[in-house]
């Protein structure tokens, strides 16, 4: 291969150094877990959209958040079960670079969405009287929008950056998809403004935002302590608790693989990481959801009965 970008056509991911039959075990189980993940995504996605009583500013960024789970599982976890099969494991030059383009912008979403989340939760919980006011359907959308946006401005930004860089071997990414890391680990240049565009990104991402959650939670939990109604606090704590299980999982998962000593976690244990952060967290969000949440179930059963009242009318 000549020593220039242009010339390199594709990637080799290395994935999972295991045997033959290990492979096709992860690939049935890696094909259940997906498709479990777009079902119940797409099933609580479908269910907000149906049901009227769910067209509140919660649920309308809870299908946002089902989204984008949706698409981040289908931007990794198909490529992830084709190498699974395939020894050679190849992945365009183009392929590779959509991939990290579209993993960190799905990420970046998400993140903010649970931000906005949390803020939701803050103003309904220890604001209510103005609720409405605050958390109006225009406020809501452009936020939404923003999100959206700005998540894809932010990934475009790593995508120049990568793209500037000259590639001219070895060609193996030590990874089962295109992350950004290990993308940059074969620039034959300098990376450090990757890096720390990536750092910068990080802090402004995930940092700031956790900060801003832990806090938002801090005055949640404080208000709901001073609820007097006992089903009153149960109702709270029980919706709020569904978001920190979501928000511990997802910030914790991403701050040890971007922001902790590389040197602690070896390129196996980052992989298993990633695994968590692009398998299971997609996967979990709508159990956490709709496990812990009396409205989706509710709404849920009912989508269930009508479909069995219509068949047998």
């Amino acid at each position: 291969m000549e020593e220039n970008q242009t010339m390199v056509t594709e990637f080799i991911l290395l994935g999972f150094c295991l045997g033959p039959r290990i492979h096709l075990v992860l690939f049935l189980l890696f094909s259940l877990f997906y498709t479990f993940t777009l079902l119940a995504n797409g099933t609580i996605l479908g269910i907000i959209c149906l049901d009227s009583r769910l067209h509140t500013p919660m649920y309308f960024f809870l299908s946002h958040l089902a989204l984008v789970d949706m698409a981040y599982a289908c931007n990794t976890v198909p490529q992830t079960l084709v190498n699974l099969l395939d020894e050679k494991k190849p992945i365009s030059f183009a392929g590779c670079t959509t991939q990290t383009f579209l993993f960190l912008a799905f990420a970046h979403t998400e993140c903010l969405l649970l931000v906005v989340m949390s803020y939701d939760r803050y103003v309904a919980i220890c604001h209510p009287l103005h609720y409405t006011v605050i958390m109006n359907w225009r406020v809501c959308s452009i936020v939404a929008v923003s999100s959206w946006i700005f998540s894809f401005l932010l990934a475009l930004v790593h995508l120049v950056l990568i793209l500037r860089l000259p590639f001219c071997g070895p060609h193996e990414i030590n990874h089962f998809f295109c992350e950004i890391l290990s993308v940059l680990k074969l620039a034959c240049a300098d990376t450090t403004l990757n890096k720390v565009v990536i750092f910068a990104a990080c802090v402004f991402i995930l940092v700031g935002p956790l900060c801003f959650v832990l806090v938002s939670y801090t005055r949640i939990l404080m208000t709901i302590l001073k609820i007097q109604s006992r089903d009153g606090r149960r109702k709270a704590f029980s919706t709020c608790s569904s978001h920190l299980c979501v928000v511990g999982l997802f910030f914790g998962s991403a701050i040890v693989m971007y922001m902790a000593p590389k040197s602690q976690h070896p390129e196996e244990q980052q992989k298993i990481l990633f695994l968590f952060y692009s398998f299971f967290n997609p996967m979990l969000n709508p159990l956490i959801y709709s496990l812990r949440n009396a409205e989706v179930k509710g709404a849920l059963r009912r989508a269930l009965c009508k479909e069995t009242h219509s068949q047998l009318v």
